[in-house]
């Protein structure tokens, strides 16, 4: 499976090369070179170059080359500074030295003020001409410092690629049957794109669905130009979509080949008769800073110059580490895993070192554990002991280590002391049976479960839904419908405990409780309102009879609505009427209540409505089909009327909701709600600050009054809506870029309504570009993810 997978990217990264590259025939980097010593000196602290990200001005560096034994080649080693696209360096800049020379076989170079970019060139000292290659730079000195950016980019994206590569092929040797489950981790910790449903194949078809259908990748124009380069066509097809890192823009999307494809491009633009200057790429995982080459060297002319960049001269730029998750508790115990996110070259680089996680005491004191990075947990890793006292029940810490040579803090963490506190439920707690109960246990290490069980009596262990809301409580969600009454005992497992803590809590049978019946004149069903209402089996009220429909839960009462097969004869009631109901509960219980048939509900119906699309200065329209389909921060203005001979009177609200009930807005006389006249009210108001930020999906409206409640109504779909800022296509091209925010909010988009040919945006997208098909009639057309029934586009200017 590991040899498809590198074929597989061997394979891309020829594609790349085709696409337009100088050096189309050239190998990607998969040759080995010499390896290069490097020691890098930064305030009196010496570190081997693979653990350190960049340069200082002043720093020291000793670059010393290993040649194998029974090589007898004699090569020169050239050392260069470089300044900027427009400033050429002085010769000053230069240095070299003959490698075979035993008094000259270490380059000491010291970084310069004003350094930008640093590279080292390596060349056959027959034929070699330091002169030429000193001149050369100096003449282009914008052409080699972008070859020094782009190199540096090829080196970073590899060390990823590198890192997910070797660690796949070692769970592959040890166990083939967790490649599916490591690819998916390793993906995550260092954010690289696999084809996943590659992953729900039997282990051993993996490999050849990932590689299927590569050749039917299209690269999009340009790298350099866009500072990005998508891969089009058919999505699915992706093996690999290298995400960012901290060195190249944090959010900007630049994957591997690309910047390969570009460093081919560069570097043909400077070869000669005399000199070919081959791209080389330090490797930063491999140790001794190894070089890759991505092509052989040549003996004869034109003599081969090894090309490679050391890391940039700029200020430290510390990897932004994130928990996925804010607000989770952890476990405070050794191999518990501290979840990261944020930096993927923590994982695939040596950047990160001396890591520590520092604890405070209960007395105010500060101790540290070590931890260590690991990507296939997609966290840091406890390796040392925790004190074993003078912790409190909840645990303060934080992350703390070096960047290379700067110190730098990761996020405050909270975590539960696993020998600390005992759990238990409240003194008064106790379940019902036949309804789902919430439970709150308190006083244990939350962030150190790891499931519960929930067991009635003999019966086998149930898994219950559980939360950690607290670092010291947890929240269930014990499914007791058809339990019967007996205690319950809840089974907490937790990290480094052999045994389930036990718990016992009592469970009781409550009677339903009816505080009222309900029936509108005209209803054709009835509502009982009261407590256990699960337990009604029937109503009748004199001849007609009910059985239970839908039964919701508003604030601490129940509402159960009741059906009937003589619809006919409810409505025939007559408001003011005076009747006695008997309702049946579960075991032949009844009970009889007397109610009188209340007003008919008010009727309404929608009679009008508009919409005004948000503003967004540069943002490019876009236009929703159907009508009802509404963005999610545009102002809607909406008019119903009343079917009712006491008209409207301004002391009723109007209540605008979701369709599935989560989400609500009261909107009352001068706050949203006015009227025209006595049977027309008009309502205006814009979905995410009415019904928040998160709003999707239907909505829907009734009118809420002195009668009573009406209907619900359909409104519409609120959709939350792409900021799309560009979209350019380069003549000739069969690819174009859009450009915006918020592009994960798109599923596909396609370049004409049928959305044959589609391309797919990846989950959880964050770039502020992509490539897409080129428009048949001037017009994209998105697939939205809240509602793909929702057609939208946007016409290309």
């Amino acid at each position: 499976m590991i040899r498809r997978l590198i074929q597989l990217w061997v394979s891309v990264l020829l594609l790349a090369g085709m696409a337009g590259a100088a050096h189309a025939d050239s190998s990607p980097f998969d040759l080995a070179g010499p390896h290069i010593r490097i020691a890098v000196t930064h305030d009196g602290v010496t570190l081997p170059i693979e653990f350190v990200p960049n340069l200082a001005e002043g720093d020291r560096l000793s670059v010393t080359l290993d040649v194998p034994g029974g090589d007898h080649t004699r090569y020169r080693l050239i050392g260069a500074f470089l300044r900027g696209t427009t400033d050429r360096p002085p010769r000053e800049w230069f240095h070299d030295i003959r490698t075979w020379k035993k008094k000259d076989s270490t380059l000491s170079l010291t970084v310069p003020a004003g350094a930008k970019q640093a590279l080292l060139f390596l060349m056959p000292e027959k034929g070699g001409d330091v002169g030429a290659v000193v001149d050369t730079v100096r003449k282009r000195p914008g052409t080699f410092v972008r070859a020094a950016q782009e190199l540096n980019q090829a080196a970073l994206d590899r060390a990823r690629l590198d890192a997910f590569l070797t660690q796949l092929r070692a769970v592959e040797k040890d166990n083939p049957e967790k490649v599916a489950a490591a690819s998916q981790a390793l993906t995550r910790s260092l954010s690289i794109k696999l084809k996943t449903d590659c992953l729900k194949q039997p282990a051993d078809l993996q490999a050849a669905c990932l590689t299927k259908n590569s050749e039917t990748m299209l690269l999009a124009d340009s790298h350099s130009s866009a500072l990005a380069s998508t891969l089009v066509g058919a999505p699915t097809d992706l093996a690999f979509q290298l995400s960012a890192t901290p060195q190249g823009n944090f959010g900007y999307y630049s994957p591997y080949i690309g910047v390969v494809r570009d460093i081919f491009r560069i570097f043909g633009a400077f070869q000669s008769t005399q000199l070919q200057y081959i791209p080389a790429l330090l490797r930063l995982n491999a140790g001794h800073g190894g070089l890759l080459l991505n092509a052989p060297m040549s003996f004869g002319k034109p003599i081969s110059v090894m090309v490679a960049a050391l890391p940039a001269i700029e200020a430290p730029q510390p990897p932004p580490l994130h928990t996925p998750d804010p607000n989770q508790v952890m476990c405070l115990a050794p191999g518990h895993v501290l979840p990261m996110e944020g930096a993927p070259l923590v994982y695939a680089s040596h950047y990160a070192r001396n890591m520590v996680l520092t604890l405070k005491k209960s007395d105010g004191s500060r101790v540290t554990v070590p931890v260590s990075a690991d990507a296939q947990r997609g966290g840091f890793v406890l390796n040392g002991a925790v004190p074993a006292s003078g912790l409190g029940d909840v645990v303060e810490g934080s992350l703390h280590g070096q960047w290379g040579f700067t110190p730098f803090d990761g996020p405050r963490l909270l975590f539960s002391n696993p020998g600390a506190g005992k759990w238990k439920a409240k003194d008064d707690a106790s379940l019902v049976i036949g309804r789902d109960n919430m439970l709150t246990l308190a006083g244990g290490p939350a962030g150190c479960v790891t499931s519960i069980d929930m067991r009635q009596g003999d019966d086998a262990p149930q898994p219950v839904k559980w939360s950690a809301q607290r670092p010291d409580q947890v929240s269930l969600n014990l499914p007791l419908q058809k339990a019967s009454v007996a205690p319950v005992t809840l089974e907490i497992h937790q990290s480094g405990e052999t045994q389930p803590v036990a718990i016992t809590v009592p469970t009781l049978k409550q009677e339903a409780h009816i505080d009222a019946v309900v029936i509108h004149a005209g209803d054709d069903h009835a509502v009982l309102k009261g407590t256990r209402l699960d337990q009604v089996s029937g109503l009748s009220v004199g001849p007609i009879t009910f059985q239970p429909g839908t039964l919701t839960r508003e604030g601490e009462q129940d509402r159960l609505t009741l059906n009937t097969s003589d619809p006919d004869a409810v409505k025939a009631l007559k408001p003011g009427q005076k009747l006695k109901a008997v309702v049946t509960e579960t075991g032949r219980r009844r009970s009889r209540l007397s109610f009188t048939v209340a007003a008919a509900r008010p009727e309404i119906s929608l009679a009008d409505m508009s919409v005004q699309p948000p503003v967004s200065s540069g943002a490019m329209p876009i236009t929703l089909s159907p009508q009802t389909a509404i963005p999610q921060n545009a102002a809607m203005t909406f008019s119903f009327r009343l079917d009712d001979s006491n008209g409207l009177s301004g002391n009723e609200t109007v209540e605008v909701a979701t369709a599935d009930g989560r989400r609500d807005v009261m909107l009352s006389p001068g706050k949203g709600y006015d009227l025209q006249d006595a049977h027309t009210g008009i309502v205006s108001l814009t979905p995410a600050q009415a019904l928040g930020p998160l709003v999707r999906g239907p909505i829907r409206f009734r009118l809420v009054s002195a009668g009573g409640r009406s209907d619900w109504v359909p409104l519409a779909t609120i959709v939350r809506l792409p900021d799309i800022r560009s979209v350019t296509c380069p003549q000739d091209a069969q690819a174009c870029v859009l450009k915006g925010r918020k592009l994960y909010l798109i599923d596909k988009i396609a370049a004409q309504k049928t959305a044959g040919h589609a391309v797919t945006v990846p989950d959880g997208y964050t770039a502020a570009r992509i490539g897409v098909p080129r428009p048949k009639s001037g017009r994209l057309y998105l697939t939205l993810r809240d509602d793909p029934e929702v057609q939208a586009s946007v016409q290309i200017r």
